[in-house]
């Protein structure tokens, strides 16, 4: 199988998606002052649509694979590590400090759609 652990990858996202989805809407709802919680909540609509995002580059990948789909994919892993992580970490920690990376997180995930859309630009036309 082609991409077997961007698949893996993938489906392990979004098994945390709705994990942490679930945990923030039952476990932290008044546990947690309400800028915390919709900290959480961005860090899982975050993940949430670029767990898609790669989803939808792999089953592209199949068919048409093209130089820098794997780099804008390695881009948004990184970015949502780093950005969701961040969020859930500061959430459920208190420690503000942690907010210093999201900014991080978030450029790579913009960097990883700008690389998809240079991989379209350099991809031949049919």
């Amino acid at each position: 199988m082609q991409d077997r652990g961007w698949w893996l990858g993938a489906a392990l996202s979004g098994a945390l998606v709705v994990m942490a989805g679930a945990f923030g809407a039952h476990a932290l709802e008044g546990q947690l002052a309400p800028r915390l919680v919709a900290a959480f909540e961005t860090g899982v609509r975050y993940q949430a649509w670029h767990t898609l995002a790669l989803l939808a580059v792999l089953a592209w990948r199949a068919t048409a694979p093209l130089a820098g789909q794997r780099l804008a994919m390695g881009l948004w892993a990184a970015g949502m590590g780093l950005f969701s992580g961040s969020l859930y970490a500061m959430a459920l920690s208190g420690a503000g400090g942690l907010g210093m990376i999201t900014p991080v997180g978030g450029v790579l995930l913009i960097a990883g759609w700008l690389a998809l859309a240079g991989a379209v630009l350099r991809a031949p036309r049919r």
